[in-house]
């Protein structure tokens, strides 16, 4: 078994595998020839559920920022960690925040980690009264 930070970093290749090919999230698990940690699943699913309510967050919450011209593994990690934040309340706000915040300094720019916390900051004080 997995642990979280493993299956939220699996769920964020995936997820953006799924954009960069336009595929859903089963035309993209069908062909995995391993299953991913249920838990990478559960968070994929739900961002493909609430997709819709997680972009409306992103855009009302992005300073100066499109949506569309944010780097793909940036917009990936935001709507997972969105994801977590407004439908997963036993995960702590700062669990989803700094291991978002990890995965963009790993996989993305430089400047992507401050400007994944400021945004998630906003969105956790908005959906959950907190930063």
């Amino acid at each position: 078994m997995s642990t979280r930070r493993e299956a939220r970093e699996r769920a964020l290749l995936l997820a953006y595998e799924c954009e960069q090919r336009s595929l859903g999230l089963d035309d993209v698990l069908s062909e995995l020839p391993v299953s991913p940690d249920a838990y990478a699943v559960e968070l994929l699913a739900g961002l493909e559920a609430h997709g819709h309510d997680i972009d409306a967050l992103l855009r009302k919450f992005s300073e100066h920022w499109a949506l569309e011209r944010m780097p793909v593994i940036d917009r990936a990690l935001l709507r997972l960690a969105t994801y977590e934040l407004a439908h997963r309340p036993e995960v702590p706000t700062a669990v989803a925040i700094s291991e978002a915040v990890e995965l963009a300094k790993e996989y993305s720019t430089k400047d992507s980690g401050r400007f994944v916390n400021g945004l998630l900051s906003r969105i956790a004080e908005h959906v959950r009264g907190e930063a």
